[in-house]
């Protein structure tokens, strides 16, 4: 006597039949469409070709040091006068990404005559580019410091994030011929230059407190696409981890001690942000003073527990008192729950007609 296969059973096996029948049907499709394309696979480039392509770019040649002094005059120059596309155009021409996945891959493979040569580079070109910025900035004579330079002295983990994405990037760009295209990209992305014409402006205009931020960023921005660029390598089985294991150590320790500056400065930057738009808010709504007032800029700036506001409004001479001045400190200390001290800049506004 036959037993009867649970219902369930049989919508199993009729799943399993229609999944069979529609994997069919996709594979005749792609055979159909796609063509003969294994010419068209990518694989990533031989050691020897590699080798070959990251020791020129590792050489301390006259190139390699006259574009990146080129580059650090037009970094410079865009700096002092606030321009993002002259930046941008610096980190385009500066070849400063050649030794550092050069030394990414040397660490993974256990060359040391390419990590000493790719290092020996290194130094010498981050050396030059900040002296050379320091030239420029005494030449150019200005003493402003602008949103880009500021910018790049409050290096955050948001920068260890893409310095590690920009090394992934650059390193699998560089085992692959055809998108070898993409390197310059990283070099907008990871932005290496900047940085270190910023330790030179700081250095040149004895602002330690910006040339010592710059510093962290530069290497924070180092120590990622080192990391990263060496394990993109090891993923495509360039090296194996053995030789690696000294170099990932001493990368991975380094970051770990970066992490602690730059999340604390996030963290800043998170507090500072929220704070700003609630007084922003404040300020602008639910206080009669500024209103009705034209107000041009509110920082804020949290120190030792305390909340520094500077406020700068256009309104007439002597409509705003010292007094209405404390009322809406007393108002945000209250509504902030921390203790506020708030400075007001007046720009007075005269409204002047012609009369006939």
């Amino acid at each position: 006597m036959k037993t009867q296969k649970p219902c369930s059973t049989k919508l199993q096996i009729l799943g399993k039949r229609r999944l069979r029948q529609i994997h069919s049907k996709i594979d005749k499709l792609w055979n159909r469409s796609s063509g003969d394309w294994q010419w068209l696979q990518e694989k990533p480039l031989p050691v020897a070709a590699i080798n070959r392509h990251l020791w020129r770019s590792s050489v301390p040649s006259f190139s390699f040091h006259f574009l990146l002094a080129i580059s650090s005059i037009i970094s410079t120059l865009g700096l002092l006068a606030n321009n993002v596309a002259v930046i941008i155009g610096a980190m385009i021409i500066a070849p400063l990404i050649g030794p550092i996945v050069g030394v990414a891959y040397s660490m993974v493979i256990g060359n040391r005559r390419l990590l000493r040569r790719s290092l020996l580079t290194l130094f010498t070109g981050v050396t030059l580019t900040v002296i050379v910025s320091i030239a420029t900035t005494y030449l150019v004579g200005l003493r402003t410091v602008g949103s880009e330079i500021t910018s790049r002295a409050n290096p955050t983990l948001i920068d260890l994030g893409l310095a590690i994405s920009a090394g992934a990037a650059g390193s699998f760009a560089t085992s692959r011929r055809r998108i070898a295209d993409a390197l310059p990209g990283v070099a907008i992305a990871v932005a290496l230059v900047p940085p270190l014409s910023v330790i030179g402006i700081g250095i040149a205009l004895k602002l330690n407190n910006i040339a010592t931020q710059s510093l962290l960023l530069f290497l924070t921005n180092l120590t990622g696409i080192i990391f990263s660029g060496g394990v993109v390598f090891l993923l495509q089985s360039y090296g194996n981890l053995e030789r690696a294991r000294h170099g990932l150590f001493v990368s991975t320790c380094i970051l770990l001690l970066l992490g602690l500056p730059l999340g604390f400065s996030l963290n800043n930057l998170l507090v500072k942000q929220n704070v700003h738009s609630s007084v922003s808010t404040l300020i602008r709504r639910r206080t009669l003073t500024f209103s009705q007032t034209d107000i041009r800029f509110i920082n804020v700036t949290p120190k030792n527990d305390i909340f520094h506001i500077e406020l700068e409004v256009a309104a007439p001479a002597n409509s705003i008192s010292n007094k209405q001045v404390r009322l809406v400190q007393d108002f945000l200390q209250e509504q902030l729950k921390r203790p506020v001290r708030l400075k007001v800049r007046v720009l007075p506004v005269e409204v002047m007609e012609a009369v006939n």
